[in-house]
């Protein structure tokens, strides 16, 4: 079965291990057959045992030279790979670390943005806030000049119409004082005065 992102030289060493445990299989059966049939009791150390240990050692000789340069290769190109990816990985940490170093500054620059901001709008709530207590206090000196103007029209507008009413009441009262003092010689008197002044 193969695997996707496995190097050639990969699946030639695990064919190649995958061989080495069949001979080793085959060679140990044959080794262990070729007795007696393995019906007797063993009697100490026979030939065969020497046949077996000989094919063994043999094969695991044959094995080691074998697969020595392959698995040797696979090793290190493993061990290169790990490393690449331990220099990859800390050049992305590197990144990442100036990254989070960009965004905290960054951030600091915002919070002191905002902090100008700040007080920018207290500034100005400020000079809004003595702004319309100036416009209103002014405002409220024309309501008071306003309403003394009014108060001192209305007075003298009563204080006339008072003098009016006790000016007609004096000369009413004149008028009735003098013609009931006033006798019949009196007026023919001042009718030939105003005649004789009229006359010059």
């Amino acid at each position: 079965m193969e695997y996707p992102g496995k190097s050639l030289k990969h699946r030639k060493v695990g064919a190649m291990i995958a061989l080495g445990v069949l001979l080793f299989f085959c060679a140990g059966g044959i080794a262990f057959s070729s007795g007696d049939g393995g019906h007797s009791e063993p009697k100490g150390w026979v030939e065969t045992d020497t046949y077996r240990v000989m094919n063994f050692a043999v094969l695991i000789t044959g094995l080691f030279f074998l697969l020595k340069k392959p698995v040797s290769q696979a090793l290190d190109n493993r061990i290169k790979g790990i490393r690449e990816q331990l220099a990859d990985l800390q050049i992305k940490k590197e990144k990442a670390e100036k990254d989070v170093a960009q965004y905290k500054e960054k951030l600091s620059l915002l919070d002191k943005e905002a902090e100008k901001i700040v007080d920018e709008y207290i500034r100005q709530g400020q000079e809004a806030k003595e702004r319309i207590l100036k416009e209103a206090e002014t405002a409220a000196q024309r309501l008071e000049e306003q309403a003394h103007r009014n108060i001192e029209h209305e007075f003298a507008q009563v204080k006339l119409k008072v003098q009016q009413d006790i000016f007609e009441k004096a000369l009413a009262k004149a008028e009735a004082v003098v013609r009931g003092s006033i006798t019949t010689d009196d007026q023919e008197r001042l009718v030939d005065e105003y005649l004789k002044k009229v006359v010059a």
